[in-house]
């Protein structure tokens, strides 16, 4: 492994390298057996989703309404865009070529 000098000496102070630059063998201590995950029941989670869905702020209706207005208009005007410049781009082509 190619390193500078400063490479080299912070290593060293870490403890990876030896006073030669060469890289220490350090044993890894082995990792503890993980206990094992105890599942929930379905009853247990069905409980719970229903308590986390009391905690949800809900739009009201006339909320809904709005939100869904605008992202029809939105939607509408984008299509409109997106369909207008395919037209002129169309054309602008058919003008090139026809020329």
């Amino acid at each position: 492994m190619a390193m500078n000098r400063e490479q080299k000496r912070m290593l060293q102070k870490q403890g990876a390298l030896d006073a030669e630059g060469n890289p220490k063998a350090t044993r890894r201590a082995p990792s503890a057996p993980r206990p094992k995950e105890q599942r929930t029941k379905p009853r247990q989670f069905l409980r719970e989703v229903r308590s986390e869905l009391r905690k949800v702020n809900w739009p009201t209706r006339a909320e809904t309404i709005n939100y869904s207005v605008i992202v029809f208009v939105t939607i509408v005007i984008l299509t409109a865009l997106i369909a207008g410049s395919d037209y002129a781009m169309a054309k602008a082509v058919l003008w090139i070529y026809e020329s």
